[in-house]
Formats: C-alpha cells, structure tokens, sequence
C-alpha cells in the first residue's frame, strides 16, 4: 500500500512537472520577479530550461523592506543558475497606503512592484511576467496575490498545480541551493498592524535579527517589533541557546543597543504571521511573508 501511494505521488509529481514546462514553453519569454526564495528560483530555474536564458530575465526589488542579505543572496543565485538579473530599486515607504501599515499593505506593494517590473518587461520587449505563488496560496487572503491577478501577471508554479513541499523536493532534485531556504519575509511584517514603518525602525530590526542569527545560529525565528519591547518568536528547542546567563546577557546588551528597552521570549514560540492573530480569520494577509 506504501509503495502504490509512493507511486501515485511521483506520478502525480511527473504530471505537475510536465503541465508547468507546458505552461512555461507556451508563454515564449518570461521576466521572473525573483525574491530568491525557493519558489521563485525554482520558477527561474524551469524558464531557463524550458525557454533558454536569452529569453528569460530575472528582476529583484531592492527596497528598505528587504533584508539586505537576501538581495545578495538573490544575486548569488542568479549567477548560480546563468541567469540574467537585474536588480531595481523601490521606495514603498513613498507609498501611505503601505507606509501606514494597514492589513491589506502587501496588495500596495506588491502591485507597486509588478507594475515596475512589467514596465521593465516592456522596455526589453517581454511579453510576460511570472511570479512564484504555488497550489498552497489558494483559497487564503492574499492581497498580493490579488494585485499579482489584476495585472495579468502569471503564476505558472500555481496553475500547474504544485504546493510548496512539492516544489522543495522538486528544487532539492535539481540540486537548486534554495530547496531548503526558510520562507523570506518582508520586514513590514515585523511591526503591528497600524504601527506606522520607518527606515529606523526596518533597520533597528534587520539588523536585531541579524544578530540573532550570526551570534546563536537560528533559523526560522523573528523579531517582532512593539517598540520599545522586542518580542523573541524564536522555536522551543532553540530557547536553551538564549537562556544560559551568557548568552542571554549578550542578546539583552546588543537590543538596547539597538535602541530596545525590554526583551521578551514569547512563550508560543515561532509561528509564521503571527502578527495576524488579531484579524479576523477572513481578513488575513499572506502568512508566507511573516
């Protein structure tokens, strides 16, 4: 019985590969928004091969909301794979509808971005732009994937019916770097809903994060930022590395540093869009940002 579910899932797995090539090979070029996260270089990586590198070009945004590791990262992918890659410069914090953080902040940028990459689409005579969304996003709140369909940008990933774990196996097969990257997140999400974002304050973040992950080693956590409280969403298991006296010393000195007054471990742990816990359930935004 194992092994017919096993074959059923890797016939099932042929099928989805199969329709995306399709899907991919019919559009003839492609611009690719690439995050660098594994969904998108996994998109990147099938319009590569299906459409060939003269025929695909990938863009990064490069914003105050973006960890400025991952641009680099971003970059280092793209060589990986021969890709051509360009990196465009935003400023949402421009925007009010985004700067004053409401619940639906990811649908304003996120069409703020596709219109800017689909004016780079045009300009090099693209017909296309795709984006990484994936079967998972389906049937939850996800205003960026709405802008993303008001602005006919294709999610090949999706219509081909392949969900995220898929997809990782997929990536991990054609031995992409990304298959087992944790989901990136836009610093916005850091913040309250309504907590006004300034570069102080995606700054006084980032680099609280960063911190956390070169001096412990974590991965998959978050600084939530209630300012002056720094709230710790770090998993169980990881908390014996905060809590011995001297490391725990070390993390309180360097977040008031950062200008924090107190710093909190919560007790819930680690959970994705957790900043989303306050709306009500029909109205929660994109939690693989968060």
């Amino acid at each position: 019985m194992l092994q017919q579910r096993q074959g059923s899932h890797v016939s099932s797995m042929l099928s989805k590969t199969a329709r995306l090539r399709q899907i991919i090979a019919d559009l003839g070029n492609a611009v690719v928004a690439f995050s660098g996260g594994v969904d998108s270089t996994y998109l990147l990586s099938e319009c590569l091969d299906v459409l060939g590198p003269e025929n695909v070009l990938a863009i990064t945004a490069e914003a105050e909301i973006h960890p400025r590791e991952e641009i680099t990262a971003a970059r280092e992918t793209a060589r990986h794979l021969g890709a051509r890659h360009r990196v465009i410069r935003l400023h949402p914090l421009d925007n009010p509808r985004f700067s004053t953080n409401p619940p639906d902040r990811c649908y304003w940028c996120k069409r703020d971005l596709l219109t800017a990459i689909s004016a780079v689409a045009q300009k090099e005579g693209l017909t296309y732009v795709v984006h990484g969304a994936n079967a998972d996003d389906v049937g939850d709140y996800r205003p960026g994937n709405r802008a993303a369909q008001e602005l006919g940008v294709r999610a090949p990933l999706l219509e081909a019916g392949l969900t995220k774990e898929e997809i990782r196996q997929l990536a991990r097969e054609k031995g992409l770097p990304t298959w087992n990257r944790p989901a990136q997140a836009c610093l916005a999400t850091r913040f309250p809903y309504g907590t006004p974002l300034s570069e102080e304050g995606l700054h006084r973040v980032e680099a609280a994060e960063a911190f956390l992950q070169a001096e412990f080693g974590l991965e998959g956590f978050r600084v939530r930022d209630h300012y002056p409280v720094a709230r710790l969403e770090v998993a169980p298991a990881d908390w014996p590395r905060l809590l011995a006296e001297d490391a725990r010393t070390r993390l309180v000195a360097r977040l008031r540093e950062l200008g924090y007054v107190y710093v909190t471990l919560d007790l819930a742990g680690f959970r994705s869009g957790s900043m989303n816990e306050v709306l009500p359930t029909d109205k929660q935004e994109d939690t693989t940002d968060g």
